[in-house]
């Protein structure tokens, strides 16, 4: 066997124009690919009957953010605590939390205003415009 390494992340979502813009302009990711993944071999993989999902690949460095979109859509399912067991969340490093907190647009919503943890780690959770949190932290 291969060692593995990272290759995306993905975040299932129910509009995908909406998520790639919010990626794309609260983060400065750049989209590298849009596509359809159809029939029924991708039905039996994802294990839904009749699925066909849009997906678009934004570049965060050495990981792909993988945003998709699925026909037909499963129920929402959004339970944004961190401490629920099987919670997930992105996490993307920047230079200066701070000041990326201060160039937040008013509308993207926060958990709370970065804090130093008693790891000496600044930390900032976002709230994507589905209820997805993406941690932010110093690099």
């Amino acid at each position: 066997m291969s060692d593995p390494t990272a290759h995306h992340v993905g975040i299932t979502v129910t509009d995908l124009d909406r998520a790639v813009d919010f990626y794309a302009e609260t983060f400065d990711l750049d989209v590298v690919a849009e596509f359809s993944v159809g029939g029924d071999a991708f039905a039996e993989a994802v294990a839904v009957e009749g699925a066909a999902a849009e997906f678009a690949h934004l570049d965060a460095g050495d990981v792909i953010v993988e945003l998709v979109s699925y026909e037909p859509a499963g129920e929402e399912d959004i339970d944004p605590e961190l401490d629920r067991p099987g919670a997930a969340h992105l996490g993307l490093s920047v230079d200066d939390v701070e000041a990326f907190y201060e160039g937040l647009a008013d509308d993207v919503e926060t958990l709370s205003p970065p804090r130093t943890t008693s790891s000496g780690t600044t930390i900032c959770f976002v709230r994507g415009p589905e209820g997805n949190l993406t941690e932010v932290l110093d690099a």
